[in-house]
């Protein structure tokens, strides 16, 4: 696809919402957000089941389709979406990174921050960070102490 094609709803939203203030609740609108179809009764609530709203609206098209793109992408969202696609699966992952590029638009909108890409680098040193941190807390309850070796990556086996 090309990028003008994915542009074009984003341009056509923020002509049409140029007041910030309508923009409080951006992010519930754009990105479709969870639904629950719930029975009530006296005793209490039963789930019929849960999933996305159908949303009509083509600045969430566009925003799922910028996230689906981001699988190939050598950027941090990129590598997030990765992490996220493994874990969620494919059609959680892209609401949830349609959602956080909802939320960096309203934020480059809003205040003209400028979106700065720490890169797939950052990411991973990210996260074996919080990974190697985890660890040692839940051995530390355990009464475990965990070394690491002088020299060695953790990332490399």
């Amino acid at each position: 696809m090309a990028p003008n094609q994915v542009r074009q709803p984003i341009k056509t939203l923020v002509v049409r919402e140029t007041r910030m203030w309508r923009w409080f609740t951006f992010t519930c609108h754009v990105t479709p957000l969870p639904r629950r179809n719930v029975v009530y009764f006296s005793s209490g609530a039963y789930i019929l089941g849960t999933g996305t709203r159908h949303v009509v609206n083509r600045a969430a098209t566009a925003l799922r389709m910028a996230a689906t793109t981001l699988l190939n992408s050598k950027s941090y969202l990129g590598a997030q979406y990765r992490c996220l696609h493994s874990r969620l699966g494919a059609p959680k992952a892209i609401t949830a990174m349609a959602h956080k590029l909802a939320r960096l638009v309203y934020r480059m909108l809003k205040f003209g921050q400028q979106y700065v890409d720490k890169g797939t680098q950052f990411y991973e040193n990210k996260y074996w960070e919080q990974h190697i941190t985890l660890l040692k807390k839940n051995a530390a309850k355990l009464g475990l102490q965990i070394l690491e070796p002088l020299n060695a990556d953790p990332r490399r086996g």
